[in-house]
């Protein structure tokens, strides 16, 4: 009996040590440029594009099409925290394309991190949240049609 209950004991401690450890919920700020330039970022964004991140400059709206949100999450399984919102990254930006051919623009300006309704407005970095089986970023820009 007694090993019977230390054996549920020792059960409910660790299916408590195990939920905590899923509940991992990180915020981390990762390179805009290096997600920018990984192989797969390269191969599928539109070089015809412009993206334009917090307050970098950029030429003169010629239409704005509105301000849109991109929320995309990654499987993190078997990647490292960075990998897992790079690829996330990669997702969003992906989404803005399509809302830029959807509208007829040209460009997403004013770019910034949104995670958890959390604005960041950052010209270099974006925040991703990491968990232990998922990553995510959100991000709002405005569309544009650039002169």
């Amino acid at each position: 009996m007694i090993k019977y209950c230390i054996g549920i004991a020792l059960s409910i401690a660790l299916a408590s040590v195990s939920s905590v450890t899923l509940a991992r919920d990180d915020k981390n700020m990762y390179s805009i440029q290096e997600a920018l330039t990984t192989s797969a970022a390269q191969e599928k964004l539109n070089k015809g594009y412009t993206f334009k991140f917090g307050s970098q400059s950029h030429g003169s709206i010629a239409q704005k099409h509105g301000e849109f949100m991109s929320n995309k999450k990654t499987n993190a399984f078997n990647k490292t925290d960075k990998e897992a919102c790079q690829w996330a990254f990669l997702s969003a930006m992906l989404s803005f394309q399509d809302r830029i051919t959807s509208t007829g623009g040209n460009a997403v300006v004013n770019i910034r991190s949104y995670y958890r309704k959390n604005e960041i407005s950052s010209a270099t970095e974006f925040e991703c949240g990491n968990g232990a089986i998922m990553a995510g970023v959100t991000f709002l820009g405005d569309v544009v049609t650039l002169k």
